[in-house]
């Protein structure tokens, strides 16, 4: 048996229905719709960061530079604090948006779970210290404990309702009081379960509780931040994408709590001038390692351009601009690359060459790390340069990747085009054949 098909019995068998089950369980939608329901606002408090730090040094000639960074400097407080009402207020949107994801996937009421999700979530992370209250946590460092209560406060619903413990109001009470009133089970549920936990927290250890579970977690995003982790975390995804399932999807959907709070740190970090140290984030995936979208498939919409095969041409044509704009599911189907033994390598390889060298380049601060989330669809090098506060290298990177990219699809996407100009002459030859067996008139 050779490799190929040793290794698409391994992943049909063994990866792929793994994957489905994953990517189709509840609670793993539920966290990556939550994540999703944030970006619009994680978006915009990026782009508020990086306008307060202007891409200039201090003792920058430009006078369009020296403008910016008295202007910044003036109106500093101004200017971040919509950063500080998103991205510090990230694990605030996560909880509603997963709480409602997933009480919605139950058939239950999703604005009272996201509330009640959203209680247990401040009652962890926010408690009221000497009339103040703790934000520290509500941003990037809060982001599993956000997760955790908004799994709970919707499983506790669900439990009362399963075993009937609610408060029945007559069929005359309107429907948003009788929701009301069933909500107070699940809001005692909460105050003698999470709010226990987090007063034993603090008085037994002096810790907030997104405090103690980060501690937990922190071993599963240091590895995560690891080269190793990030290629065995590529291998799964192109796998599954291989095998025609949207690996990326199901991937970064378990990454996402890692990706959020690595970008969160870094711009902590920034805010307080200080060196960024994490690698592992969205854009590092979307822009450096995806260029184009899963496989870094944008150079190969560009070479099938010119392909002298008229199947890889209009590929190319129909394709080229949406995967400027990172979306290659026409490419992977049309080509197809999906189940295409002569470009499963550079579908596998380029990625992970992306990843090892953007990792090299980040690690020995060669390029600024990402502190700011851009749009995913933002074309790459332009994605990197915002993501990276404006650092120029991140766009030449990113052009440097894709001639590296190009280098390595370029052998197979000429075996594939051979292979497919034998078929498109044969199939000529044989429609020239049929032409002229048929009677003329």
């Amino acid at each position: 048996m050779s490799f190929y098909a040793s290794l698409m019995r391994v992943v049909e068998s063994h990866i792929a229905p793994l994957a489905g089950k994953i990517g189709s369980q509840r609670h793993i939608i539920a966290i990556r719709d939550g994540f999703i329901s944030a970006m619009p606002f994680l978006i915009i408090g990026s782009i508020m960061l990086i306008i307060a730090n202007p891409p200039f040094d201090a003792q920058t000639t430009s006078s369009f530079g020296q403008a910016w960074l008295s202007f910044a400097k003036a109106h500093w407080d101004t200017i971040t604090m919509p950063f500080f009402m998103t991205m510090g207020l990230m694990s605030v949107f996560v909880t509603v948006g997963t709480a409602y994801s997933l009480a919605k996937s139950y058939g239950i009421d999703g604005l009272t779970a996201a509330l009640l999700a959203l209680m247990a979530f401040l009652l962890a992370a926010a408690p009221q210290l000497e009339n103040k209250m703790a934000l520290d946590y509500l941003g990037g460092q809060g982001v599993f404990t956000a997760l955790i209560c908004a799994i709970w406060s919707v499983e506790l619903i669900r439990l009362l309702k399963k075993y009937n413990i609610t408060i029945r109001m007559p069929e005359q009470v309107p429907p948003a009081i009788a929701r009301s009133f069933e909500l107070l089970y699940p809001v005692v549920g909460i105050l003698l379960t999470v709010y226990p936990v987090s007063l034993f927290m603090q008085s037994e250890f002096n810790l907030l509780l997104p405090a103690a579970v980060m501690q937990v977690f922190q071993p599963l995003i240091a590895v995560g931040d690891t080269l190793p982790a990030i290629l065995l975390a590529l291998l799964i995804a192109n796998l599954l994408w291989f095998a025609g399932i949207h690996g990326d999807n199901i991937v970064t959907g378990l990454l996402n709590p890692i990706f959020m709070a690595n970008i969160a740190a870094n711009a902590a970090l920034m805010t307080h001038g200080m060196e960024t140290t994490q690698i592992l984030t969205a854009p590092y995936w979307s822009f450096y390692v995806c260029i184009g979208g899963s496989g870094s498939t944008l150079v190969l919409a560009i070479l099938y351009l010119r392909s002298r095969s008229i199947h890889l041409r209009t590929i190319g044509k129909l394709s080229v601009v949406p995967a400027i704009f990172n979306i290659n599911e026409p490419l992977l189907f049309g080509s197809p690359v999906v189940m295409n033994p002569t470009l499963f390598i550079p579908l596998i390889v380029v990625p992970m060459v992306n990843a090892i060298l953007a990792y090299v380049a980040l690690h020995l601060d060669l390029v600024q790390k990402m502190v700011a989330i851009a749009p995913w669809t933002a074309p790459a090098p332009l994605g990197a340069m915002i993501s990276a506060a404006w650092d120029y290298k991140a766009l030449i990177l990113v052009l440097v990747l894709m001639v590296i990219d190009i280098l390595i699809w370029y052998p197979f996407f000429k075996v594939y085009e051979k292979q497919l100009l034998a078929q498109e002459n044969e199939q000529a030859q044989e429609m020239a054949a049929a032409a002229e067996t048929q009677p003329q008139p």
